[in-house]
């Protein structure tokens, strides 16, 4: 399963069912525009086509609805869909709308309020089909049906079965472009958390490509084609999707930041920074005309602080950083539900672990506490921090003891629900195992337990917003004075993580340090051009790297 999966299950598994922020700073709300004209902008969520057997007066607001869930947008789905409801009583896709609201298929499992509303909903859609409605439309109740019929009993099980009968309805309706979009979201969404093959993603693929050429403004066949290659082995093959993603959805947040998912994979930054600054400001736009969508600002916010880290923007990365818990409390406390609503600890605890390690602030990641009402798992992140900081101090006895309440927190893991994210998760245990037996004065354990995430995290793929495990591993044999060891190993990473700063700056030190001028001088240069001759740092690694540059450019006249 592609890591990407993890990551969003995990912001799941935090969600709880429940500010005004400077204006001048890139990525910050303004939540006091609620006069913003833009919000007045007519709304455009793509081309969709689904013709039903309801009022024809309410065609309109049902695709309305399908194009939104195509981009993830489940709460205002459903509030349309019920609004259809009420206009129409007897019209069963609007049903089927709100239970398809409930199953975010790449996001996480439904929790058994979802599982509820879904059921009851799909039963109420079964019984409006024993009318006049066409063969397709009982179709794609039924599908949805054989999910939530055995969704609470075996989760996998329950995928397996819709994705085939979502098979079954699109090879029965070739001509319908929905069916084929939500066929292959099926696909992705049965993949197994063990799965590393990529094969679900090559048969959604072969199903997604085609069509978006024939039909280039649908947003669910862009946004499926970019999660389908939200992996570095597929991350090239969708980027023509990326580029146009934004344009054919622009009033959704979620679309405005997925173009960024591709960007960050293929280390294209300032595109990162461009789709996710445009997120944000759709997040605004939506608290303005009080629409649901605007948590989807946490999530672009996360995007804005890696790739600021990556070009060397340390400030603007800071700022963001601290005032993530601010957003999150901003969104718990406004009325209603939201997509990412009870996502802020997870938000805050990630992006504050990511920032002091990218900053290699080895002291203040191990003291480091989680946000205030941390879900355990949302809490395991900044854990992690706090070991690889340990570990890098060589501070023994804080290493040792952070993997103790790792361990602990893995077994309840293992007893309970969540197992399904044990293959993931045994990758933040393999980085934590490895730089505790750092402490330990255990190099070759050290290297064994890094060796073995990086590898298991490159069948899986990076986290969306993480510190490639070979870079650590490349990190652990630098500190270990193997930097010809440690050059082979940052390659690979910057293979699969392209222009990432520590990185670029790590290669270039092993380089330097195994005498190897040529390639020390193109990966310091490359650090010193995405980061603008490190004009918004103070990183003494960026300082020597740009140093260094100057001066064989000195000697050799280049």
């Amino acid at each position: 399963m592609p890591f990407f999966k993890l990551a969003a299950a995990i912001v799941a598994a935090t969600f709880s069912a429940s500010c005004a922020l400077a204006q001048d700073m890139p990525g910050m709300p303004q939540h006091h525009h609620h006069d913003d004209a833009a919000a007045l902008k007519p709304e455009q969520l793509g081309s969709v086509h689904f013709p039903v057997s309801c009022v024809p007066a309410t065609q309109t607001g049902l695709e309305r609805g399908i194009a939104l869930l195509h981009s993830f947008g489940y709460v205002e789905a459903e509030r349309q869909f019920r609004a259809v409801v009420k206009a129409d009583p007897r019209c069963a896709m609007a049903h089927w709308g709100i239970a398809m609201s409930q199953f975010h298929e790449l996001w996480g499992r439904p929790d058994e309020a979802a599982i509820k509303t879904g059921q009851d909903e799909i039963t109420q859609a079964e019984k409006l089909a024993k009318q006049s409605i066409t063969s397709r439309e009982k179709g794609y109740i039924g599908a949805l049906q054989g999910f939530y019929a055995q969704v609470s009993t075996n989760f996998q099980t329950a995928a397996d079965r819709y994705a085939v009968a979502m098979k079954n309805l699109h090879e029965a309706n070739p001509q319908d472009v929905e069916a084929a979009a939500f066929y292959a979201l099926s696909v992705l969404a049965s993949e197994a958390p063990d799965d590393t093959s990529l094969n679900k993603e090559r048969t959604a693929l072969a199903v997604l490509l085609p069509l978006f050429k024939a039909n280039p403004e649908h947003p669910g066949l862009a946004h499926y084609i970019i999660h389908t290659c939200d992996t570095p082995k597929l991350a090239a093959r969708g980027l023509e999707a990326a580029k146009v993603y934004a344009k054919i959805a622009p009033s959704s947040a979620h679309a405005l930041h997925m173009p960024g998912h591709i960007f960050a994979r293929l280390g294209f930054w300032q595109e990162d920074i461009d789709s996710n600054l445009a997120s944000v400001a759709a997040s605004n736009r939506a608290e303005a005309a009080r629409q649901a969508g605007v948590a989807h600002q946490m999530h672009a916010d996360e995007f804005l602080i890696y790739a600021y880290l990556q070009t060397g923007q340390d400030e603007k990365a800071r700022l963001l950083t601290a005032r993530m818990r601010e957003i999150g409390n901003h969104v718990d406390s406004m009325p209603g539900m939201d997509d990412m609503k009870g996502a802020g600890p997870y938000f805050d605890n990630e992006v504050n672990a990511i920032y002091l390690l990218e900053m290699h602030n080895w002291a203040a990641a191990e003291k480091r506490q989680a946000a205030p009402n941390s879900p355990d798992m949302a809490a395991t992140l900044v854990l992690w921090a706090n070991v690889i900081g340990a570990g890098h101090l060589q501070h023994k006895a804080a290493a040792e003891a952070g993997m103790v309440k790792l361990d602990a927190f893995l077994e309840s893991v293992r007893k309970g629900a969540m197992s399904y994210r044990l293959p993931g998760l045994m990758i933040y245990h393999d980085e934590m195992a490895g730089w505790t037996a750092y402490a330990e004065d255990r190099p070759e354990q050290a290297v064994a337990s890094l060796r073995k995430a990086a590898d298991q995290q490159d069948k899986l793929g990076q986290g969306e917003v993480d510190i490639p495990a070979r870079e650590m591993l490349a990190d652990l044999l630098l500190a270990l004075h193997k930097p010809k060891e440690a050059l082979a190993e940052y390659q690979v990473a910057l293979q699969l993580s392209p222009n990432r700063l520590n990185g670029l700056l790590g290669a270039g030190e092993a380089a330097e340090q195994s005498g190897d001028r040529a390639a020390a001088m193109r990966f310091y240069a490359k650090a010193a051009e995405n980061t603008q001759d490190g004009v918004d740092s103070h990183r003494a690694e960026l300082a020597h790297a740009i140093e260094y540059t100057k001066t064989i450019r000195a000697e050799t006249g280049s």
